[in-house]
């Protein structure tokens, strides 16, 4: 592959800031007045929960108007000189990233306004626009697609398909081709339910662009064993694509750099600087090092492959952690391409929806989130594939998703993903299945990418008729053809939680199948709205009981960043207790989970962290509570590690929706605090997290898992460090 080294971060061009001006209209004899430009791309947009949240949604169609008018009339050469800054009034190193644009083309771009660059791009081939696009900031992107509808976010998205394709082992993205990424998720990362998953998804065709697994433990060791494991998948099944564990971009560094075959470099990428490096523990300086690690040391550096970086976005993150520099979702989401496209990634995809009714409450907003994001990514030269996608405690239904990815096939994206039925076992939620990308390549007459296609035909997956159009072949949908008995295929069903068969109607589960997952949908949605028994823990288990700010379950749903805090009066009554551990249980999105595990883990825990002679204070409860919670419960006792067990979201099984998770809260010591910050980034951490998820009786047993959180409560302590700075210093070799 050719080496690129993008533009040094402070060699980029950047404006200087400027004080914020207003923006007044009169529209059907009414004045309109927006505070700032971040306010008028607000309310330019279509109302969503997230920018409701955010104080930037219009109050109502007309005002939305109104923004739009006034947008329409602002140059191009207007936002470049007018830079979104953060709260300290600084370009921050995202929003610097995005002004790595093409001057010579910019320039002649630059008197246009917004709504006459609609107007050239309407009227332009698909070469002129993605030219156009090259000469523009993330911002502009945002404020131009404001002004599109949904016709014309499809056409123009369309119109870039051609040449909107990228080169690993496969390339994605071709004309008249649909590809997808095979994910097969274990909420343990058990290699044999890993191995059947794939099976199921190569023998649907699915898997061309990528084999790519979230895992459920993010160390050095786990990792390396799943990479080597779908390594050896591939190899065995002769399927030409690549591979990828989607772990924290540290822990894959390590594991290349220690010799596991990370063939695609994964990151999730925020719109915003504090996002970024805050919660996701990521600099664009570590960005930066990860690529030129992968152009120097990856395993297809000498294969051909042009494109090695696979990055995820979705409306919503900055706003879910409040770090959003006041700006809408939609315009930090396109400051996530434009910090993506430094990076000539062979994947990009969003999982709008992934979060939930806080950043997109129904079906329409999650649809029209996703038709915009599809074609800022294309518009701004990306190779854009879609995972439009939905949780049990939004008002987003299957049926409303498969609306959206019918939308995005016909707008030309570049891949889905195959999760198994759609269901997600271990990140418990849904997404588009085998069945789903086979069902799109059978209604828009679309092909898997021509490498993967080649093989999938002589294994009888898909063959060609006497006409010469592609169809299911004899081998279609039946992973058992990759086993060697069926002994073992039998084997490796036994290890796959929620697989509700494998038969099949055409390219659809079969009614048995699909009336199976849809029941335990249902009864898995009800548990969002499942009371927690507080009263129990108080009174049988010993726990005092603390109050949050939600004080309904809609406004513990709607806006979560009430769950992160204590009630005030309730804070005011507490004081230090200086504590080792303080454990914190709470219902999150499943009471289910805390009433199904609780009484098992308990004590294993407590037993555990008191045999070494760790301080624990008395137990707390709280009802409507979320994981950043135990920040604001550690600083009122200053207690140094929380435990906070929470009920996580239903998935799509009966038995999951009683999963919990434990996140453990380090607060960061004085004498690490240095070191901390060198370590992440950010000069101001004042916490590290640790997470063990999946804690349920087909995941993690409650009992054991009671162990293995008191093992790493230990390790925590003994360190002075969680996270990836805790797994650096268990493993060396970790990429700080």
């Amino acid at each position: 592959m050719s080496i690129f080294c993008p533009t040094p971060l402070q060699q980029i061009d950047t404006p200087a800031s400027t004080d914020p001006k207003a923006y007044d209209i009169l529209l059907m004899q009414k004045h309109y007045r927006f505070r700032n430009l971040a306010h008028l791309l607000g309310a330019a947009d279509v109302s969503k929960a997230g920018d409701r949240i955010a104080g930037l949604a219009a109050s109502d169609e007309i005002e939305r108007e109104a923004a739009r008018s006034l947008l329409s009339q602002q140059t191009l050469q207007h936002l470049y000189d007018t830079p979104l800054t953060d709260a300290e009034g600084r370009i921050d190193s995202v929003m610097r990233v995005n002004y790595d644009i093409n001057p010579a083309t910019f320039n002649t771009l630059r008197q246009l306004t917004l709504g006459e660059l609609k107007d050239l791009m309407l009227a332009s081939k698909g070469p002129r626009i993605r030219e156009i696009g090259q000469a523009l900031t993330g911002v502009m992107v945002a404020a131009v697609t404001k002004l599109l509808d949904v016709h014309e976010l499809i056409l123009l998205a369309k119109r870039l398909k051609n040449g909107a394709a990228a080169q690993a082992r496969t390339r994605v993205g071709l004309p008249g081709t649909l590809s997808s990424r095979l994910q097969p998720n274990h909420p343990t990362d058990n290699l044999a339910g890993i191995s059947l998953l794939t099976y199921a998804g190569l023998s649907m065709g699915a898997g061309d662009a990528l084999l790519g697994l979230n895992p459920a433990i993010d160390t050095v060791d786990n990792i390396s064993a799943v990479l080597h494991h779908l390594d050896r998948l591939r190899r065995e099944t002769g399927a030409p694509t690549q591979i990828c564990v989607l772990s924290h971009i540290k822990t894959q560094m390590a594991c290349l750099q220690g010799g596991a075959p990370v063939e695609i470099m994964f990151q999730s990428l925020a719109g915003t600087e504090r996002t970024l490096t805050d919660e996701f523990d990521v600099t664009v300086e570590l960005l930066d090092q990860a690529y030129e690690l992968m152009q120097n040391h990856g395993p297809l550096r000498d294969s051909g492959a042009e494109n090695v970086m696979y990055f995820e976005t979705g409306q919503g993150s900055e706003l879910t952690y409040n770090k959003h520099n006041g700006l809408d979702m939609a315009t930090c989401e396109a400051l996530c391409y434009g910090l993506a496209r430094r990076y000539r990634p062979f994947m990009v995809n969003n999982v709008t929806g992934f979060i939930g009714p806080e950043t997109h409450l129904d079906n329409f907003e999650m649809t029209y989130s996703c038709l915009q994001d599809h074609f800022m990514g294309k518009l701004m030269g990306l190779p854009m594939g879609m995972a439009p996608c939905f949780t049990l405690h939004s008002q987003v239904t299957a049926e409303g998703q498969q609306m959206a990815t019918e939308l995005l096939a016909a707008a030309g994206a570049n891949f889905f993903m195959d999760v198994y039925l759609g269901n997600d076992r271990m990140l418990a939620y849904f997404d588009t299945s085998g069945h789903d990308d086979q069902t799109l390549r059978e209604i828009h007459n679309l092909e898997p990418a021509p490498e993967y296609l080649s093989w999938a035909m002589a294994k009888g997956i898909f063959i060609r008729n006497e006409e010469g159009e592609l169809e299911r072949g004899p081998n279609w949908g039946k992973p058992e053809q990759f086993c060697a008995s069926e002994s073992d295929y039998q084997r490796l069903l036994e290890s796959v939680p929620a697989a509700y068969g494998f038969d099949n109607a055409g390219p659809r589960p079969s009614n048995q199948v699909a009336r199976t997952l849809r029941s335990n949908q249902a009864v898995a949605r009800e548990a969002i709205y499942a009371d927690l028994n507080v009263n129990k823990l108080t009174d049988v288990l010993g726990f005092r009981q603390l109050i949050t700010r939600a004080n309904t379950r809609e406004t513990h749903l709607s806006n979560p960043e009430t769950g992160a805090y204590l009630d005030t009066h309730c804070r005011l009554s507490l004081v230090p207790e200086f504590t080792d551990v303080q454990i914190l249980v709470t219902d999150g999105l499943s009471a289910e989970a805390i009433h199904h595990n609780i009484e098992q883990l308990l004590p294993v825990l407590q037993d555990g962290l008191q045999s070494q002679g760790y301080r624990c204070g008395q137990a707390v409860v709280c009802q409507y509570g979320r994981v950043k919670l135990a920040e604001d419960i550690g600083n009122a006792l200053q207690s140094r590690l929380i435990i906070n067990l929470i009920g996580e979201r239903p998935g799509g099984d009966a038995m999951a929706s009683r999963s919990m998770s434990a996140y453990l809260a380090y607060r960061v010591a004085d004498e690490h605090q240095q070191q901390a910050a060198i370590f992440s980034g950010n000069p101001d951490i004042e916490w590290e997290y640790s997470v063990i998820s999946n804690i349920y009786q087909k995941g993690l047993p409650a009992t054991e898992a009671g162990s293995v959180i008191a093992e790493k409560a230990i390790q925590i302590l003994t360190h002075g460090a969680a996270g990836n700075r805790l797994e650096a210093q268990l493993k060396p070799h970790v990429a700080a």
